[in-house]
């Protein structure tokens, strides 16, 4: 056995104890940094495959952005997981049994890939433009459709997700552009004349005929 297989067993167990501890820590928080070592050790993997630019995409992507900010919201809303991890280990079981079928059916799948009697040798010109832009040229040529569909999935998950969560308060105000663009000076400003609510008090006259 030589260092790179080593290496790649050393975070292949590491990681699969990570995820599992994601799933049964009972802290949020404990769990979403057992999540980033996760990703780590993925990233670890990635680099010992020459993928560097799969590597530091996972590193900045999911542990610089996606899991720092969960672990903002966890924070910041402290939510009560007691209740929600209530009944969690009485349906453990069943749940490993479905997640054990999931990864025979996925390895069934997937075991024609790793079965190749030889690594299909790259070209010299894919070599000399390095590995970041032979990704890039190979994702936007032949996989060109493929990504176009993932990019629509996503948009509308998105759009899906902020609909979902939109909703509308009444004690929220609000402005309406519209109403503002067709508002006319005199709907500004009104002068309107109104008569006196009280008399003005009569002033008393002097002898000579004037006031005083």
């Amino acid at each position: 056995m030589n260092a790179t297989s080593a290496l790649f067993y050393l975070f292949s167990a590491v990681l699969l104890v990570s995820a599992f501890l994601v799933i049964t820590s009972r802290s949020t928080v404990h769990a979403a940094l057992y999540l980033v070592l996760t990703f780590f050790n993925a990233a670890c993997i990635w680099m010992l495959l020459k993928a560097e630019f799969l590597s530091i995409t996972l590193v900045l992507v999911y542990v610089g952005a996606v899991m720092v900010l969960f672990l903002f919201v966890v924070m910041m809303l402290d939510i009560n997981t007691d209740s929600l991890r209530a009944g969690f280990w009485s349906h453990f079981p069943l749940a490993a049994l479905v997640g054990v079928l999931i990864a025979i059916e996925v390895a069934l799948v997937m075991k024609a890939g790793f079965n190749l009697p030889e690594a299909k040798p790259m070209a010299p010109e894919v070599l000399a433009m390095g590995n970041t832009k032979a990704l890039g040229v190979v994702l936007y040529t032949e996989y060109l459709y493929p990504l176009q569909v993932a990019a629509v999935l996503l948009l509308v998950g998105m759009i899906a997700a902020i609909a979902l969560t939109l909703r509308k308060r009444k004690d929220a105000k609000g402005q309406d552009p519209s109403q503002q663009v067709r508002v006319r000076p005199a709907d500004r400003v009104r002068l309107v004349k109104l008569a006196p609510t009280i008399e003005a008090p009569s002033v008393p006259k002097t002898p000579e005929g004037g006031q005083a």
